[in-house]
C-alpha cells in the first residue's frame, strides 16, 4: 500500500516562501512522514534564479519530493489575473489535478497566500492546514486586521503614527504595517480576506516556539485574535532551520579563516535590493568601520520598480556598483557575495557569533520587516535600528557607527548576552 503523503504547497511565493516550506518538510521527514513540496515558478523571479534554488533544495533534501505545477495557458486579456492572488486562483486547477494523481494525501499544508486553495482541499476531502513562517506575533496582528477594519472609519494609512494595540501584540504604529495594508486598495482587501479565511482550516502551524511568542500564542489559542469565530488549533513548530547540503559555499571557506565572533553578516532577504547610491554608502561605512564583514549584494531594481515588481535577473556587477577600488582595499577585511549565500550555515558559523548569541542591526525594507523591527528592538530588546532607514538614503556614517557599536561597545555586548539567553531557550 502506498504511503500517505503530506503535500506542502508554497504557491507563487517564490524563493522567500519556498525556503521555510523546505524547513518544515524536514520536520515532517524527521517524524517519518512522506512529503511532497508543490510549487509554481513565480513571474516575479528570473527562471534561472528560481530553477537554481529548487535544484539546490532538491539536492540537499533527497528524502523530499519536489513537484513544479505547470500553470494553465494565459487567459484572454480581459480575464488576465490582476495580481498574485488572482494568479493563485488560476493555479488551483493544476493543484487539484496533482492532488488527485497521488495515491493518498494525508494533509495539505498551505502557504499564507494560498487561502483560496482551501476550496480545493474541501472539494477533495483533504484536511488543510496553514503554515505561517513569520512568527506568532505577526500572525496575531494579521488575524486581527479584519475585525479592526470593520470597526474603523478610516484607513490604516490615515492613522499614520497613531499607536495600535491588538490582542497578542505589543503596541506599534499604524505606519509600521506592511505597505499592502496601508495602501487601502483592492490588494489590501484581498490580503485581509486571506486571513479571514485562515481560521477555516484544520489548524495553523507557526514558525515559533512557546517562550518566544508566548503572549501571541496565548492570544491565538484563546481566540482573542478572531473575535466571534472559532480559532483552529495553533501549533508551534519552530525554530525551523535548514541542514546544509554537501557542497560548501565559497563564503564558508572564507569564514573558516576568520577569528571567532568577528564577522558582521549583511543580508536583506530574497527581495532586499538597493540602488547603486545606497550600495556605495554601505560600502564606505563598512570599510571605515574596520570590522570584518560578509555582504550579500543583489542587482538593483530600476527607479521605476518597487518590491512587488519582477526581480532583476543578471548577477550584480560589483565593480560597477561599488566604489572604485573597494573590493581590492577590503579583500582582507571582508567578502562580498553575489545574490545569495547559505544564510543558515553562515548564521551558525563560529565567526558570525551566532553560537554566542547574535545582536540584530535592523534595517526594515518591505513586507512585515517594520513590525519585526518593533518586536526585535522594542519588545525583545535583541537588536538596534539603523538610523535613517526611513529616509531616502542611509548614510555611510550611520552604517559605520552602528556596525562599530554592535561589535565593540558595552551595549553591543549586552545585546549579545541577551541573544545568547534567548538562543538557549529555543533549544
Amino acid at each position: 500500500m502506498d504511503k500517505a503523503t503530506v503535500v506542502l504547497y508554497s504557491g507563487l511565493g517564490g524563493i522567500g516562501h519556498l525556503t521555510p516550506m523546505v524547513q518544515l518538510s524536514q520536520l515532517f521527514v524527521q517524524h517519518g512522514v512522506a512529503v511532497t513540496v508543490a510549487l509554481v515558478k513565480p513571474q516575479e523571479e528570473p527562471a534561472t534564479s528560481f530553477s537554481a534554488e529548487v535544484a539546490r533544495a532538491a539536492a540537499a533534501n533527497p528524502s523530499i519530493t519536489f513537484h513544479v505545477l505547470l500553470p494553465p495557458p494565459c487567459p484572454a486579456e480581459e480575464e488576465a489575473p490582476r495580481d498574485m492572488f488572482d494568479r493563485h486562483r488560476l493555479i488551483d486547477a493544476p493543484l487539484r489535478d496533482f492532488l488527485r494523481s497521488l495515491p493518498a494525501v494525508r494533509a495539505l499544508v498551505l502557504d499564507m497566500f494560498c487561502a483560496g486553495s482551501l476550496d480545493v482541499a474541501t472539494e477533495l476531502g483533504i484536511p488543510a492546514y496553514f503554515f505561517f513562517a513569520s512568527g506568532a506575533t505577526i500572525l496575531a496582528i494579521y488575524l486581527n486586521l479584519s475585525s479592526v477594519v470593520a470597526n474603523m472609519g478610516r484607513s490604516f494609512a490615515e492613522l499614520g503614527d497613531s499607536p495600535l494595540s491588538l490582542p497578542g501584540a505589543p503596541p506599534f504604529r499604524a505606519a509600521d504595517l506592511p505597505k499592502i495594508v496601508l495602501d487601502d486598495d483592492d490588494a489590501t482587501r484581498v490580503f485581509v480576506r486571506l486571513f479571514e479565511r485562515m481560521p477555516e482550516s484544520n489548524g495553523i502551524l507557526v514558525n515559533t516556539y512557546e517562550s518566544l511568542g508566548a503572549r501571541a500564542v496565548h492570544a491565538l489559542r484563546d481566540g482573542a485574535c478572531v473575535p466571534g469565530r472559532p480559532t483552529p488549533p495553533v501549533y508551534c513548530v519552530g525554530p525551523l532551520v535548514t541542514e546544509g547540503g554537501d557542497e560548501k559555499h565559497e563564503c564558508l571557506e572564507w569564514l573558516d579563516a576568520q577569528p571567532d565572533s568577528s564577522v558582521v553578516f549583511l543580508s536583506f532577504g530574497s527581495r532586499g535590493t538597493f540602488p547603486k547610491k545606497q550600495l556605495q554608502e554601505i560600502a564606505v561605512g563598512l570599510e571605515k568601520s574596520e570590522q570584518r564583514f560578509l555582504w550579500v549584494v543583489r542587482s538593483p531594481r530600476s527607479e521605476e520598480q518597487n518590491f512587488g515588481d519582477p526581480l532583476p535577473g543578471p548577477e550584480p556587477d560589483l565593480d560597477a556598483l561599488l566604489p572604485e577600488g573597494f573590493l581590492e582595499r577590503t579583500k582582507h577585511q571582508g567578502l562580498v557575495v553575489r545574490s545569495w549565500a547559505p544564510q543558515v550555515e553562515v548564521l551558525g558559523h563560529r565567526t558570525t557569533g551566532i553560537t554566542a548569541g547574535l545582536p540584530l542591526l535592523c534595517w526594515p525594507l518591505y513586507a512585515e520587516q517594520r513590525l519585526n523591527k518593533v518586536l526585535i528592538v522594542e519588545e525583545m530588546k535583541l537588536g538596534v535600528v539603523l538610523r535613517g532607514y526611513d529616509e531616502e538614503v542611509v548614510k555611510a556614517e550611520a552604517v559605520e557607527a552602528k556596525v562599530r557599536w554592535v561589535v565593540e561597545s558595552e551595549g553591543g555586548r549586552t545585546l549579545r548576552e541577551r541573544a545568547t539567553a534567548e538562543k538557549r531557550s529555543a533549544v
